[in-house]
């Protein structure tokens, strides 16, 4: 009776609805469009976009050009569930992230000691909200993996600055491609 039962338990785990995020009684999985997604879950709370080029045929007769546009998406469903983060490729869903808990309302839990190192720019938001300041300071890079072949990515740099209140101090956040990497203080 035990071997059945396991053997059932396992190849539920392993199907792909299983790992499929639940959005109150439908199902959204990886290649599904991002119009699918937003009918059945809503609004994101946070998108992140950005874009890659792919170059073909770079230096020889015919090069081919093409922009990669990239949606992250970001929900929160209350502090006792997980909060989860979507990845579109050119409005397909290409994968599913599963992230910290979520919280009660988004940015109302940044005590400006709270470590925030190595977030997610969604989990940022969900706990402190949205900056006081935005600045991009984004690069491009080019990876040639092959003859013919370039790969254009623009390495996401930005830095955002929060205001807690606090007579002296302004807090720093520097993310880079989507999570903090430094967090420190500067005087007003």
């Amino acid at each position: 009776m035990r071997r059945p039962l396991l053997l059932v338990s396992m190849l539920l785990l392993a199907s792909p609805a299983a790992h499929a995020m639940r959005c109150g009684n439908a199902l959204v999985g990886d290649g599904m469009q991002d119009v699918q997604v937003r009918a059945r879950c809503g609004e994101p709370f946070w998108i992140d976009r950005y874009a890659n080029v792919e170059v073909l045929g770079a230096r020889g007769p015919l090069e081919r050009q093409r922009e990669v546009q990239f949606d992250v998406w970001y929900y929160n469903f209350g502090p006792r569930q997980l909060m989860r983060r979507l990845v579109f490729r050119d409005g397909v869903l290409l994968r599913e992230d599963t992230l910290g808990y979520g919280v009660e309302a988004i940015g109302v839990d940044c005590a400006p000691n709270r470590v925030l190192a190595d977030l997610s720019v969604g989990e940022l938001v969900a706990l402190c909200g949205t900056p006081a300041s935005r600045r991009d300071l984004s690069e491009t890079l080019v990876r040639r993996p092959a003859p013919g072949v370039e790969l254009w990515r623009d390495r996401r740099h930005e830095e955002w600055l929060y205001d807690f209140g606090d007579a002296r101090l302004l807090r720093r956040v520097q993310l880079v491609d989507g999570r903090v990497t430094a967090v420190d203080a500067l005087p007003r």
